[in-house]
């Protein structure tokens, strides 16, 4: 029986750079780097050149890893932060040179429909509908669904984005807490008067950095493990203490909580406001944790498994 073939899939968001080497079966390898392209974005409205910088560092690291598992077939997204960046396309045309590799674009709707299928490829469906909440650097993604997204939303909340816009001291005074909440909730506000169905969901299921964080914080994993989050439920009150707990420390001491990757220690606390206002405004009790999200959805579809 010949071999599988392997792809590489990479994503650059507004936090996170990251990438995936699958075959779908044997192989899977996955890797990261806090590179903060979107930080500085809200108020300067660019891509800073150190962002960039810290991507394409990142690129190189990603090159010898593709090299050394002999990937012929890639695909390089980029998602919010890019979208909202009026140098969009000078970071694009960096990006894709190192990469030697056209960079797309991604649509809010085109993450969110990703993510779906990542999330919940291997789930048991009389679990479904699903709801996966995917809390990025700059942006949210709600999409609902059985077999494949039905429904998708992308707002403009993420952890990089919230941290940049009220939580301006250390650590962050109770209003700016509130406020974060409440602006998040107006957020789910729209998306209740637009796709009423999304808030009834049966299954909460979370990817991406802020949450499968906050799952290895409540734990105290130390070093992570994908294998013990994998699966992780996170309930609602576990989310909220862990809230508490980071949100009243100041930054020196937050670094120190086991299952928190030092570079995420400042935007965690954000991250941990939209995930609680997403369950407390839906009365979810329960998030199901994945390691897969949309990186595992845009290899499943080259690799045909959609």
């Amino acid at each position: 029986m010949s071999k599988p073939t392997p792809v590489a899939v990479l994503d650059f968001g507004t936090n996170t750079s990251r990438l995936l080497i699958t075959d779908g079966e044997s192989l899977d390898v996955r890797t990261h780097r806090i590179t903060g392209l979107g930080r500085g974005l809200s108020a300067s409205g660019q891509l800073s050149k150190e962002g960039i910088s810290r991507v394409l560092e990142a690129i190189e690291e990603f090159n010898l890893l593709i090299a050394q598992h002999e990937v012929e077939t890639i695909r390089a997204v980029t998602t919010s932060a890019a979208r909202d960046a009026r140098n969009r396309d000078d970071f694009i045309g960096a990006a894709s040179a190192s990469l030697n590799h056209p960079l797309e674009l991604l649509s809010g709707e085109e993450e969110a429909r990703y993510g779906f299928l990542g999330a919940t490829a291997d789930l048991d469906r009389t679990a479904a509908p699903f709801l996966v909440v995917d809390i990025g650097g700059g942006s949210t993604e709600f999409s609902l669904g059985t077999d494949v997204a039905e429904m998708y939303r992308s707002v403009d909340m993420g952890s990089v984005r919230f941290f940049e816009k009220f939580l301006l001291n250390d650590p962050p005074k109770p209003e700016e807490l509130s406020a974060a909440i409440q602006v998040a909730r107006l957020h789910l506000d729209d998306i209740d008067r637009e796709l009423p169905l999304i808030g009834k969901a049966n299954s909460l299921v979370g990817v991406a950095g802020t949450i499968t964080t906050i799952a290895a914080v409540e734990i105290g994993l130390e070093p992570y493990d994908p294998e013990v989050i994998d699966g992780f439920r996170l309930t609602r009150q576990a989310a909220e203490d862990v809230f508490r707990t980071l949100a009243t420390e100041s930054l020196s001491d937050r670094q120190h909580n086991p299952g928190l990757e030092p570079a995420r220690a400042d935007v965690i606390v954000a991250g941990c406001c939209i995930l609680v206002a997403i369950m407390r405004h839906w009365e979810l009790e329960e998030c199901l944790v994945r390691e897969r999200d949309l990186l595992d959805g845009v290899a499943d579809e080259m690799l045909g498994h959609e």
